[in-house]
């Protein structure tokens, strides 16, 4: 595996009185890998659970026929998400208003979840709203093998297929990856483009703000049905600009905080020192193309 995703696990996972240590021990990959694969830090912590349990329920004699727990857990784990996703888009259909995927901090504030999923920036909103368009297959191939380099036989366990297939799904996964927006932008630059949208919007001019942003960009805003949220996503350069400086008038108490989140710059709004949203971006290099805004109390756990 990368430097940095590795899951070892000592010969005392082979042992049942040590078995919840060593999954916790883990935990952190575990959830970052299950996070990837599902988008939400509330299922992919299901998933490892499911994980931990499968393995306490082995035999004595089946937990020291195992050769590499943290493979068999990675195993497991990615078979879970697997069924999940084979429901993913079910649940979605019935979700009040527009779905986004947890966004989570690039650096933990120092406790959990899952240390923000274990390092955030290798994940984006971005990046996981193009991995919602790929098949459960083409998914659990790309974040396995492209994020935490499970080798292609493991994964033809997982996903009951042969390694030559598996490697298919992962490349097919890969090209639409590298299309997803803003994927040849330096985070330097995006950086930049979205510290011009602050100072533009702190204006609370609308030319000023339109001038920032793409003439087709889109807002989509997630309130899962428990906050107020756009029901269907904004789209274009004036209404996106209204809208935001709507909000704006309606929340005059709101601060606006710089966070670093995967996807780079973005910011954390809070009302009365809670946590009311998070707000992070695309950009085409010049210009907003994307405001992805989460809403949802509950995608917001990380934040707090």
């Amino acid at each position: 595996m990368r430097p940095g995703t590795e899951i070892a696990m000592t010969d005392a996972a082979t042992r049942p009185d040590a078995a919840a240590g060593e999954v916790d021990a883990h935990r952190r990959i575990l959830v970052a890998a299950a996070h990837r694969m599902l988008g939400t830090l509330a299922e992919a912590e299901d998933a490892v659970q499911e994980a931990y349990v499968r393995w306490v329920r082995l035999s004595d004699t089946e937990r020291t026929e195992i050769a590499n727990p943290a493979g068999w857990l990675m195993r497991v784990t990615g078979r879970i998400c697997l069924d999940v996703l084979g429901s993913a888009r079910a649940r979605h259909e019935i979700y009040v208003g527009e779905w986004l995927p947890e966004p989570v901090p690039a650096e933990s504030a120092g406790g959990d979840p899952a240390d923000a999923a274990a390092g955030a920036e290798s994940v984006s909103t971005a990046l996981l709203l193009v991995l919602e368009t790929l098949t459960p297959a083409e998914r659990v191939a790309f974040v396995l093998h492209e994020v935490f380099a499970v080798p292609f036989g493991e994964i033809a366990e997982v996903l009951g297929r042969s390694p030559a297939a598996c490697r298919q799904l992962a490349a097919s996964a890969r090209r639409h990856v590298g299309r997803r927006p803003g994927a040849t932008v330096p985070r330097s630059r995006r950086d930049e483009v979205v510290a011009a949208f602050a100072a533009a919007s702190a204006t609370g001019r609308l030319d000023a703000l339109v001038r920032v942003l793409a003439p087709d960009v889109v807002l989509v805003s997630d309130g899962g049905g428990v906050v107020s949220a756009a029901r269907r996503p904004v789209r274009g350069a004036d209404h996106v600009a209204r809208f935001l400086l709507g909000l704006a008038q309606k929340q005059p108490a709101a601060v606006y905080e710089p966070a670093v989140t995967g996807d780079g710059l973005g910011f954390v709004i809070r009302l009365g020192g809670a946590v009311a949203a998070v707000v992070t971006f695309a950009t085409d290099g010049q210009r907003i193309t994307d405001v992805w805004m989460m809403r949802h109390p509950g995608k917001l756990r990380a934040w707090v």
